[in-house]
């Protein structure tokens, strides 16, 4: 029998990607299940509609079920539930709230609650072939210096409640490696494709596009940030395809990876660098990060600007990212992540296509 994958958070942004790519592949899935939020099945099967009109993949092969991950046995079906336990090889578990301003208990329920969840679900499969767990190299909250992936070390304190739950569900799912062969994937901050700049929202990084471009009337930019932090920026292609090979390759077991830029530009680079395309303009002086706290702490302005007050927060981090064993198991294959350098045109170009796009901006409270 063929591998028979089963996804949470579809239809979110890299899980439509993963199917996408997924599809594409010479040896095509036997089948796929896409667990969904009963309010977001309309969506999900919009996707769905799009992923088998671009890949040509069959449309009985590919379907859309309907569950919630804080729900036991993930409120499936039962009839349903006995095929999926009986053939279900791969589980790609993405569904989380990303929200870096989101409450704690919204980010537990979800992140923790519905992390555990699955792992109790997966344990019940009969023929699991690999589980794979999407967590972020940001679980090392506040810990700083050289971070390592064989590394799950509690941080003396986290930056938002986001990374908190992220590290207490990958610590629930890093205690699975005896029972399950697993798989763990601490990614960095997704962006959007490296070469065509293709993104489903405009947070994280896009936050600071959305700043320069508010303010786009000041005669003078001041730069912002510690001078030596670092942001580190990885595109959501060399994600999927560093995902699906190490979630299929027997070397992938037992292992996490930072799935991270090994080269990543100091904030002040990234943020000149994205100024200049977008404007033209070199950042001169540097503006405190208190005074930009304070104004983004004021929801009007916050709003305004349409940026988040947490984002701040990583503007002076001085954590580093090893992923020397991600770098060691891609090996051969030329999987690499690219030049952020070379990301900045296609990134900044689709950001001015689409600002005005309500589809692609966070309701920031």
């Amino acid at each position: 029998m063929g591998n028979v994958y089963f996804f949470t958070g579809f239809p979110g942004f890299i899980s439509n990607r993963l199917l996408a790519k997924l599809l594409e592949r010479k040896e095509a899935p036997e089948a796929i299940y896409a667990l969904v939020l009963p309010e977001m099945t309309e969506k999900a099967e919009s996707q769905r509609q799009n992923l088998l009109k671009m890949t040509g993949f069959p449309g009985e092969k590919f379907l859309v079920i309907t569950g919630d991950i804080t729900r036991k046995g993930l409120g499936i079906d039962p009839d349903v539930q006995e095929k999926l336990a009986e053939t279900v090889t791969h589980v790609f578990h993405l569904a989380a709230i990303y929200d870096l301003a989101v409450p704690k208990d919204i980010a537990y329920k979800v992140n923790v609650e519905g992390t555990r969840n699955v792992n109790d679900w997966v344990r019940g499969l009969k023929s699991l072939r690999r589980y794979v767990y999407f967590s972020t190299a940001y679980v090392a909250g506040k810990r700083e210096g050289v971070l390592y992936e064989h590394e799950l070390v509690r941080p003396p304190a986290f930056k938002n409640y986001y990374e908190e739950t992220k590290y207490e569900a990958e610590v629930l799912v890093d205690a699975l490696k005896r029972e399950v062969p697993l798989t763990i994937i601490r990614p960095g901050i997704v962006k959007g494709h490296s070469q065509t700049g293709e993104t489903s929202k405009f947070d994280g990084p896009y936050f600071i596009l959305n700043l320069i471009d508010r303010l786009r009337f000041l005669p003078i930019f001041p730069g912002i940030g510690n001078t030596e932090a670092v942001v580190n920026l990885v595109p959501v292609d060399f994600i999927v395809d560093a995902v699906l090979y190490l979630s299929h390759a027997k070397t992938g077991e037992g292992k996490t990876y930072h799935l991270t830029d090994p080269r990543p530009y100091k904030v002040r680079e990234v943020y000149a660098m994205i100024l200049k395309e977008m404007l033209g303009k070199t950042p001169k002086g540097r503006i405190p990060l208190p005074v930009l706290r304070t104004a983004l702490s004021v929801p009007l302005i916050r709003r305004w600007l349409r940026t988040e007050k947490e984002v701040t927060d990583y503007f002076t981090w001085m954590g580093n990212f090893d992923s020397s064993q991600a770098q060691k198991d891609l090996g051969e294959t030329g999987i690499r992540c690219p030049d952020l350098k070379t990301q900045i045109p296609a990134m900044v170009k689709f950001y001015l296509e689409n600002k005005n796009n309500e589809q692609y901006q966070l309701n920031i409270r």
